[in-house]
């Protein structure tokens, strides 16, 4: 047994030992290469995964309060005019005209107790007669107090035994884009309608004459809702809905509402001076931004370049100088144009703005009291003239004259062509260097000014000097 047991553990031994001298003598040699699979690297981007309950009645925003305290001082305003009726066969034979009325309608929003409701003036235009509905549909006759086309707002007023439901005005310059509003007014004639939206944008211009500042919102509004309240979560009257944006004529997105500090600024005005008061700075130029910068040579691309300075204005007393940009008032931002128009609409003659400019790459606080737009313009002969700027002057080589902005004299019109853009360098051989000699002429002529005209130099839109004589 034990050789058995012998020969097993030397066939064993032999075995591991044949293997070992194999391996390590006569197995040809081989090169293991390990490849290390390089990681692409990741782009990593800020992810928020905390979830947003929207739908969280806690958190949604609650607009019953705002509506309850709005709707009842929403009216619905209906103008009655007078407008001429086609003309019949029977109306040809005996040489009348008939006439006949016309509806329209619109909204309002009660300001005070008193009564007073301010609208748009396009709601009220060529009005006869107009009448008010409120939300408990009593009716009233209303009186027009003023009206301001140029922002689009009218003061009415009715006379009520007891004190009326009102809606108190906001800061349209605290609005923020993306806070919730509600529009209230009455479309269609259906009174009391409440939609609701966000601020979509603020500083609108849809004039492309940059003296329009709207609000952007994307609050159903619709034929009926103009004159009515655009307002925010707390209730407060934050603009007066205006116009939309449609091919269609009914709202598919955008809608427009006048800032509510431009409109209780004009009403203000129109209770207190008959008409507005407009506070000028006295600049003009162009907005920045990446095209108009580079053809400038600025550096920034937001803001408002100064292009000229009215002689005598605020800006000019101030320092202002062309070729600086202006990027602030009162702390609020100038994007463009129409953030500065929508600001001084805000404000009256000799009230002090600061103005922040950009000047040499460095920024200077300017303090500039607001103009009058009498002093910058004079009116003769249904005619509205300013002083000529630099630019001007250098484009026409000239030295003097003063630029015609506004005509309503159609004899001047159909004698000589005379419109707005034309300039007038002399009259009656009496050099025109501001408005000021047209102010001279005014007292020397008196009301025969026109018929004592026998010569007049212009330069018209195209460049060209004349001289008229009138005999």
């Amino acid at each position: 047994m034990k050789k058995l047991l012998t020969l097993v553990f030397v066939s064993i031994l032999g075995g591991i030992l044949t293997l070992s001298a194999y391996k390590l003598f006569l197995e040809p040699e081989t090169l293991t290469v390990t490849a290390e699979k390089q990681q692409d690297q990741t782009t990593y981007f800020p992810t928020n995964y905390n979830s947003a309950h929207l739908l969280n009645p806690a958190e949604a925003p609650d607009f019953v309060q705002a509506a309850e305290e709005t709707v009842h001082a929403v009216v619905h305003v209906k103008n009655t005019a007078v407008v001429s009726a086609p003309t019949t066969l029977e109306d040809f034979f005996y040489g009348r005209r008939s006439q006949q009325a016309q509806v329209g309608t619109g909204s309002g929003v009660i300001i005070n107790k008193n009564g007073y409701i301010i609208t748009n003036n396009h709601v009220i235009a060529g009005a006869k007669e107009l009448s008010i509905t409120t939300n408990d549909n009593k009716i009233y006759n209303a009186t027009l107090i003023g009206t301001d086309p140029k922002t689009d707002i009218a003061l009415l007023k009715i006379e009520a035994d007891e004190d009326l439901p009102f809606i108190t005005f906001g800061d349209s310059d605290t609005a923020k884009i993306g806070e919730w509003v509600l529009a209230v007014g009455n479309p269609f004639n259906l009174t009391s309608t409440v939609t609701a939206g966000i601020i979509s944008a603020k500083s609108r211009d849809l004039s492309g004459q940059n003296y329009q500042s709207f609000i952007q919102t994307d609050a159903a509004v619709n034929p009926g809702n103009s004159g009515g309240a655009l307002v925010n979560k707390n209730g407060d009257l934050i603009g007066i809905n205006t116009a939309i944006s449609s091919q269609t004529g009914s709202y598919i997105g955008y809608s427009f509402a006048v800032p509510s500090n431009i409109a209780r600024k004009v009403v203000e005005d129109i209770m207190e001076f008959g008409n507005v008061q407009n506070g000028i700075l006295g600049v003009s130029g162009i907005s920045l931004n990446g095209r108009t910068s580079e053809e400038l040579e600025v550096n920034l691309t937001e803001g408002f370049y100064v292009g000229a300075v009215e002689a005598k204005s605020g800006a000019d007393l101030a320092g202002i100088q062309k070729g600086d940009i202006i990027t602030k008032i009162d702390n609020v931002k100038i994007s463009k144009f129409a953030d500065l128009t929508g600001y001084l609409n805000t404000k009256r003659p000799n009230d002090v703005v600061n103005v922040m400019i950009m000047r040499n790459n460095s920024e200077e606080l300017v303090p500039v009291t607001l103009s009058k737009f009498e002093i910058l313009t004079t009116e003769f002969l249904d005619i509205q003239v300013k002083n000529i700027s630099d630019d001007i002057k250098e484009r026409y080589e000239i030295d003097h004259g003063v630029l015609v902005t506004k005509s309503d004299n159609y004899w001047l019109y159909q004698k000589i062509g005379l419109n707005k853009g034309y300039i007038i360098t002399d009259i009656n051989d009496n050099q025109i260097n501001s408005i000021d000699d047209i102010t001279n002429l005014k007292k020397k002529y008196g009301s025969d000014f026109e018929k004592r005209i026998e010569k007049i130099s212009i330069i018209n839109t195209r460049g060209q000097k004349q001289s008229f004589i009138f005999r």
